[in-house]
């Protein structure tokens, strides 16, 4: 009885364990997928605006603005715009604060806002340049400097986002490259400017830039994203912007199975087989003309015998087990 007892005791606290360990492990697990998630910012009525500003627009040199998502440009509360002629955009040239602008800009102001506002999953320590990140929210206590390459790696994830927050300035040095890998796109790729950015020459740059006051470009950077400055001027010079929307998801299906013709057997004749007569066995003898012994050895009864003592042991000591027990 205490054995038995014993086991039961075993029992009855190992399964708890069990499923307390599961499922604390189920909720690191969780944790752990769950906090490098990171959502896009919305962009509502900014995402046609390629260029949009507080100030005023400048630009020098021929100037190319277009995109899937939009190739607008317009600046509101003051709509001035110097050079327009030397933008060619597949979208609208906004020289006046109209109603379309004010919009965006408090589109704008609302996803300036929520990018700020993202709790922070990594802090930016030094120059992007030379590093590659997975999606998540990068936060630097003051400016954000990039020199060469930054690349972005989309862990084959297309909705993979990333959220970069500048205290103060982003600053990109000449030839500066953001390169995308493994399914990034630039349409997830977003900067929080807490003053003013300045994108070195012939950069290569890539994301939604907001900055709090100017966004300015030194000459010949493409941009693959937009350039919204909340409160002063954006300055262009011979720039190329590309202001895509995010491509679609393409979900592989399997083509259906083609059948296949069968081809059918054809019979062959079979040989029947002859048959062959069979001799009669005769009895052998051994030397001296006796028959072989063809009875059951003594061994296979002995054996036969001690199963079954074997057997009526079991049964006495099970009933008197019983007996034991009922006492």
């Amino acid at each position: 009885m205490a054995e038995k007892k014993k086991m039961s005791n075993t029992v009855k606290y190992s399964v708890p364990a069990i499923a307390i360990v599961a499922v604390v492990a189920l909720a690191v697990f969780t944790g752990q997928s769950s906090s490098q998630a990171v959502s896009t910012v919305l962009l509502g009525n900014s995402t046609n605006f390629a260029v949009l500003a507080g100030s005023g627009i400048t630009n020098t040199g021929a100037t190319t603005v277009s995109g899937t998502a939009g190739g607008d440009l317009g600046s509101a509360p003051t709509p001035a715009f110097t050079g327009a002629v030397g933008v060619t955009t597949t979208g609208t040239k906004y020289l006046a604060a109209e109603a379309i602008v004010v919009g965006a800009k408090a589109a704008l102001d609302t996803a300036y806002l929520d990018a700020q506002g993202r709790p922070s999953t990594s802090t930016i320590a030094a120059d992007l340049g030379g590093q590659t990140l997975v999606g998540g929210v990068y936060t630097g206590a003051s400016s954000i400097g990039l020199t060469g390459t930054l690349i972005l790696d989309g862990a084959n994830n297309a909705d993979s986002v990333w959220i970069f927050q500048a205290g103060s300035t982003l600053t990109t040095a000449s030839s500066s490259v953001v390169s995308l890998i493994n399914g990034a796109q630039a349409c997830n790729v977003f900067w929080q400017v807490g003053s003013s950015a300045t994108i070195g020459t012939g950069s290569n740059f890539v994301g939604h830039v907001f900055a709090q006051t100017a966004i300015t470009d030194n000459g010949g950077s493409t941009i693959q994203g937009q350039l919204l400055a909340r409160d002063a001027a954006v300055t262009l010079n011979n720039t190329t912007i590309v202001n895509d929307a995010c491509a679609a998801v393409v979900v592989p299906t399997t083509p259906p199975a083609t059948a296949t013709a069968t081809p059918t057997p054809t019979a062959s004749a079979t040989a029947t087989p002859t048959a062959t007569a069979t001799p009669s066995p005769e009895a052998s003898t051994t030397a001296g003309g006796e028959l072989p012994n063809t009875e059951t050895p003594w061994v296979s009864y002995a054996i036969i015998g001690a199963l079954i003592a074997l057997l009526g042991g079991v049964a006495v000591a099970t009933r008197g087990k019983r007996k034991q027990d009922a006492k």
